[in-house]
């Protein structure tokens, strides 16, 4: 039979942000009815090293089931070569002979998801007044940030802060066109948070990189540069003032350094993470429950998420004859 291949480019001109974002929610439903086997990602990361290389397998059953697996390796000096720090493939198998189906580009399909999920939790728990957004990093998460935030909310104007104000300020002067809010470049990530409604960190901060006293009260925050125990992006007294949201409360107890780090030091506990936001889909848990309160979504990434892109993108491919077809 023949596999379907899909590059960067085939990916990102399928899988558009406000389609992906409704993906998200009907994998992440599915996951909150229990129709999802969704194992803790396999870390490889060889001593001494600052890379590693993951993998994140999936099942999903249901009327539309299907087998998937990420391997993607994490190199977080790309940047400075001029690439995507994920650098990888998801592989999509049939649930009914186990045969592979497609061989796509992980770096994309991350970069979307991640955004996408980014943005149904803004739709989830931002307040509906939020009208200015404080992006914390340049890069491609950054990048991906600002299409999911446009569409999962009405935003009158977005605050940039990169590594260096240079960063920043070349940050914006190359996405400007193409949103119709406005784009500022400031001077480190407290010019960006003070005054924000929505904030996202997409960093490879592993010290924090939001203080508590920066950010206002009603607030929601999307954290999703931390993807280790031992790295974070918030202080221990803003994820002590807010409420956790997580995509999966195993990978967050397990892998999310904002939640393990502020909980080692007896500051949190497990009952710190109010919900999954499979379960706000479902009805089974509540989202923000007043005006004043400070949201965290604690974005992990996990594997349903990727093998819901992959279907999708696999189906959008038989449609439009994209992509390459490879004997196997």
């Amino acid at each position: 039979m023949d596999i379907v291949v899909l590059s960067h480019d085939d990916v990102t001109s399928l899988l558009p942000i406000p389609n992906c974002i409704e993906l998200m929610s009907e994998a992440l439903s599915a996951l909150a009815r229990g129709e999802v086997t969704n194992p803790l990602r396999s870390v490889v990361r060889p001593e001494g090293t600052p890379h590693f290389f993951g993998l994140m397998p999936a099942y999903r059953g249901g009327g539309n089931p299907a087998y998937a697996l990420k391997e993607v390796c994490i190199f977080p000096d790309n940047p400075k070569r001029g690439l995507d720090a994920h650098q990888g493939a998801v592989l999509l198998h049939s649930a009914e002979n186990g045969q592979v189906l497609a061989v796509m580009n992980a770096s994309a399909i991350t970069a979307i998801r991640t955004a996408a999920v980014s943005g149904l939790a803004t739709r989830l728990l931002a307040r509906d007044d939020a009208t200015e957004l404080a992006i914390v990093g340049t890069g491609v998460q950054a990048r991906a940030h600002l299409d999911a935030m446009a569409a999962a909310g009405k935003f009158e104007r977005a605050r940039i802060a990169g590594r260096t104000p240079a960063k920043a300020q070349a940050f914006v002067a190359e996405h400007s066109p193409q949103f119709k809010f406005r784009l500022e470049a400031v001077d480190g990530a407290e010019n960006a948070v003070r005054g924000a409604d929505v904030i996202v960190t997409a960093t490879n901060s592993a010290e924090p990189v939001i203080r508590r006293e920066w950010v206002k009260l009603g607030a929601h925050i999307n954290a999703v540069g931390s993807c280790s125990p031992r790295m974070r992006e918030l202080d221990t007294e803003t994820v002590v003032a807010s409420t956790f949201f997580v995509d999966r409360r195993e990978s967050a107890l397990n892998e999310a350094g904002d939640y393990i780090i502020p909980a080692s030091e007896g500051a949190i506990g497990p009952g710190h993470i109010r919900a999954e936001l499979g379960q706000l889909l479902i009805g089974e848990e509540l989202g923000r429950s007043f005006q004043e309160e400070i949201t965290i979504f604690e974005s992990q990434g996990i594997a349903i998420e990727d093998l819901a892109a992959a279907q999708f993108l696999y189906r959008k491919a038989l449609e439009k004859g994209a992509g390459t077809r490879v004997p196997f």
